[in-house]
């Protein structure tokens, strides 16, 4: 009987096959050669920042060209500066307290879901991590941006080669469909998921170990007593990065009634333009949002054509779009994630109101992701902390350019931040390379431990 031969299993067969080849030469470099090889990558997209930057932002239509440059540069720098001189090969730890010794190893083949959102820096991060620990790494683009994503690889592997490393150690489906990417996270050791929700939920139903993401809907809370005129500009910066969508761009800007007209004044001075008629918010609402979910014309777009959609006309160099929601995310779309420059505006009288209303818009979407809060009370910061499920706090930053790590807090950098099980991931942490690593422990026989007595372990 003629055996019937799935053409796309055989097709990522062929990928997997010549990944296992490159992974067992590589598994031999040593701890220099393997951060050579890291540093290569993110130092090729610094190189090539303009010119992919320009890439990502024709073929996928969303974003701009200058905050992708910067992206693309500031990334490469952040994520490279917290690999340097980390041990990921080899003996990593000797702890003469509890007699463990640790040694990392690869944990395989990683199969990577990338965004259109992220088309170059999320590829680029998932390949550094999974060489960091010695891994060869597949990725699987989405299809508004095979052709930047798969121009970065090729540029990373041409400068690879140059340099001796193994062929195939980083690889890029040509094929780029549905049937391909659920063979491909299927037949990997480990699935690395950074997009929509559906992509998502595929990795983690792949019968594979799965690194997923969440959805964003950053709640960003202004402190009573905090002076506004510095968070502002800041929470300004955040929502139109990339023209918004970035998943840890800020959201909603929760603001203390004593001063919620100072703020909206602010963000005037800075370039807002507050809607406020209900005619206007509800054109606002149905530029941004269709039947409930994202309208894709308006998916990283700039305010003007925002404004367009809406139908409504803007100030010349508006750059943020403030509009006052009519509720929460339970009973307003304006309380969920926006992927525009628009911002959601809420007042609030006391400060566990605050925090309600963060909580009500997480609770509708974002939950498990990232809250920003700007303020100088330590009370208050780790009274959030403590109130609302999410698995990083941003304070006094940007969060779209922070949350993800930086130079100036102590968060992994990344392109993939878990959300927890209350995003329904798997981690709730920013995603690094010890995430793409297996640790054996040598456990020595440590006949000194004390050992308790009945009488001590029970009183």
């Amino acid at each position: 009987m003629t055996q019937i031969v799935d053409p796309s299993k055989a097709y990522i067969a062929e990928y997997i096959q010549r990944a296992r080849k490159a992974q067992t030469q590589f598994e031999k470099f040593s701890q220099e050669q393997v951060d050579n090889a890291v540093k290569i990558l993110a130092k090729v997209v610094i190189d090539n920042a303009e010119m992919l930057a320009e890439m990502a932002v024709e073929e996928t239509g969303m974003g701009n060209y200058a905050d992708k440059v910067a992206k693309n540069k500031n990334k490469a720098r952040i994520i490279w500066n917290s690999l340097r001189g980390k041990k990921s090969r080899g003996i990593i730890e000797r702890d003469e307290v509890t007699g463990i010794t640790k040694i990392a190893k690869p944990v395989g083949v990683v199969a990577a879901i990338t965004p259109c959102t992220n088309p170059i820096v999320t590829p680029m991060s998932n390949a550094m991590f999974a060489l960091k620990c010695g891994n060869a790494i597949i990725i699987t683009p989405h299809h508004k941006a095979i052709k930047c994503s798969t121009k970065t690889v090729e540029l990373i592997n041409a400068e690879l080669e140059k340099q001796g490393y193994p062929e195939n150690l980083i690889q890029i489906l040509d094929q780029q469909s549905r049937e391909n990417t659920r063979n491909l996270i299927s037949m990997a050791d480990i699935v690395v998921a950074t997009g929509g929700e559906g992509m998502v939920h595929a990795a983690y139903s792949s019968g594979r170990p799965a690194l997923g993401v969440g959805a964003g809907n950053v709640q960003c809370i202004i402190d009573e007593g905090y002076n506004y005129k510095e968070a502002v500009p800041k929470i300004i910066a955040g929502r139109t990065f990339d023209y918004g969508i970035i998943c840890s761009g800020e959201q909603s800007v929760i603001a203390p009634a004593a001063v919620y007209e100072d703020v909206l004044k602010e963000f005037q001075l800075n370039g807002g333009y507050i809607v406020r008629d209900k005619k206007e918010v509800q054109a606002i609402r149905e530029a941004l949002f269709q039947d409930g979910s994202p309208n894709r014309h308006s998916v990283g777009q700039s305010p003007e054509v925002i404004a367009e959609l809406a139908g409504i006309q803007l100030p010349e160099n508006t750059k943020i779009i403030v509009v006052e929601a009519e509720g929460t995310g339970d009973v307003d779309l304006l309380g969920k994630e926006k992927m525009a420059p628009v911002i959601s505006a809420y007042k609030y009288a006391e400060f566990d109101e605050a925090i309600e209303i963060a909580r009500k818009n997480l609770d509708a979407q974002g939950k498990g992701h990232s809250v920003a809060i700007h303020s100088d009370n330590k009370q208050h910061i780790e009274k959030v902390g403590e109130g609302l499920c999410v698995s990083r706090f941003v304070v006094n930053q940007v969060c779209a350019s922070s949350a993800g790590g930086s130079f100036f807090n102590g968060l992994a950098p990344t392109n993939t931040l878990g959300c927890g099980t209350w995003g329904h991931n798997s981690i709730s942490e920013n995603l690094d390379f010890k995430h793409l690593m297996n640790v054996s422990r040598i456990a020595y026989y440590m006949p000194e431990n004390p050992v308790p007595s009945d009488e001590e372990l029970w009183k």
